[in-house]
């Protein structure tokens, strides 16, 4: 059973949930990006909806290429409360410059490659 009475969910089945292995969900929280999570009698952890959805939005800022080091800093920023609004906003509007230049040599390299797959295919066209 991965879930109690609660709700909370074990570190397998919270893992699975936010496409994470147990180990690396246990690094998190070693890092410090995820509070320490609750426990059961027996002393195992227990996430809960609150804890799934901080996973998922740490998960997506690692996604776009967000360094750890970043997303440490988010964390340390979003504990201290809403007078760090402004440096959250600044962190984040960083990182979006950072992920737009990304797609935008994405979409370079796409065009080489339907350029190239385009030019392929004419030759097996003219075989």
């Amino acid at each position: 059973m991965t879930t109690s009475a609660s709700g909370s969910l074990t570190v397998g089945a919270a893992a699975a949930r936010v496409g994470l292995s147990p180990h690396t969900l246990r690094w998190y929280e070693q890092e410090g990006l995820v509070a320490p999570v609750g426990r059961d009698a027996a002393g195992r952890r227990r996430y809960t909806e609150t804890d799934i959805g901080w996973l998922i939005l740490l998960t997506r800022l690692r996604r776009t290429g967000m360094s750890v080091r970043d997303m440490r800093r988010y964390t340390e920023l979003a504990r201290q409360g809403d007078g760090t609004l402004p440096q959250r906003i600044d962190l984040f509007e960083r990182h979006r410059a950072l992920v737009l230049a990304r797609i935008g040599q994405l979409q370079e390299d796409l065009a080489v490659l339907d350029h190239k797959i385009d030019a392929y295919r004419k030759l097996v066209d003219e075989r």
